[in-house]
């Protein structure tokens, strides 16, 4: 493989093109070009050719890796799923995550902690944010401190009953659907008693 031409992209800064003698193009980053002394008129063993395409492959899906990490943040193991939806191998896969996590893209405290806060800011109690942690591959060791971001549900809890039973004194039933529904939002018990005290309602331990 005989490289014709070597240039610099006009429309992707850092971005280099490769015209090999068969008319097609590599588009490489700068690191390719620096590591496999690239230039106008290098012949390419067999073995060079083969290991390009593989840095090249690496480079793509970190690219893919960090536009998608910049759309919606994800964990580790939702990545390394990802990754594999783009047919890398394993290697590839470690050593993305890896990188990725060194330069701060990646943070499964940070992601936790985000869950954490957007789900309760949404009225959802703690077993509903433990399933999503547990649903997002979030490590359990990371799940009690990333609780502690999580919105007081007191205030969850108040707005919920003001809402459901609009101020007016309910019956055992009408109080019995508002703490369902509150503990199918994943709220403990003993939230939940004490938010119904709140409203002013006789509640049993």
């Amino acid at each position: 493989m005989v490289i014709q031409e070597l240039k610099p992209s006009k429309h992707v800064e850092g971005r280099w093109l490769a015209v090999l003698e068969d008319g097609s193009i590599l588009r490489l980053g700068e690191g390719e070009v620096v590591r496999f002394a690239l230039y106008a008129g290098k012949e390419l063993s067999e073995d060079e050719a083969e290991e390009l395409q593989k840095a090249l492959k690496g480079s793509a899906l970190k690219e893919k890796a960090l536009s998608l990490l910049a759309r919606k943040p994800q964990s580790r193991k939702e990545l390394e799923r990802k990754l594999r939806e783009w047919e890398a191998t394993e290697e590839e896969t470690v050593s993305i995550c890896e990188r990725l996590e060194e330069l701060g893209y990646l943070n499964d405290g940070s992601y936790a902690a985000l869950v954490a806060r957007h789900y309760s800011a949404k009225g959802y109690g703690e077993r509903k944010l433990r399933d999503e942690f547990y649903r997002r591959g979030i490590p359990r060791e990371l799940w009690d401190e990333a609780l502690a971001s999580a919105c007081d549900p007191a205030q969850a809890i108040d707005d919920f009953l003001a809402k459901k039973l609009s101020g007016r004194e309910p019956d055992r039933q009408e109080l019995k659907r508002a703490s369902d529904a509150l503990a199918r939002r994943g709220y403990r018990w003993s939230d939940i008693a004490e938010g119904l005290r709140r409203y002013g309602a006789d509640v049993e331990d």
